[in-house]
């Protein structure tokens, strides 16, 4: 049985810009940022760098985590991210695959006449 793990992590922009979010799949996801594949807030301001994640085994405990962090100042979540990474390294930089890379899969209904 295969058990999942669920990443809380934290974007920033070059401007500093944060976005904190929560996915199953840290590296599809981080690179759906990247390639600008998710519309809305991270689009729009370019936050594309990873800064901070962590891992829980249950989705409860990721997302009352990703709840808490998203209530805090921004100072405090600056703090977060310096305590680990002080000089605002993007932690995904190093990682092999690029968001072009990452495949689409566009599903069709079946219509029945198999």
């Amino acid at each position: 049985m295969r058990r999942n793990v669920y990443h809380v992590y934290i974007l920033a922009s070059a401007s500093r810009v944060l976005y904190t979010g929560i996915t199953n799949d840290l590296q599809r996801r981080v690179f759906e940022h990247q390639a600008r594949r998710v519309p809305g807030f991270t689009r729009k301001y370019h936050v594309t760098q990873l800064m901070y994640c962590e891992a829980f085994r249950d989705v409860r405990d990721a997302i009352a985590r990703e709840k808490q962090i998203k209530a805090w100042t921004r100072a405090k979540r600056i703090a977060l991210i310096e305590e680990l990474n002080p000089h605002w390294r993007d932690l995904s930089a190093g990682w092999l695959a690029k968001p072009a890379d990452i495949p689409v899969t566009i599903r069709e209904e079946s219509s029945g006449n198999a």
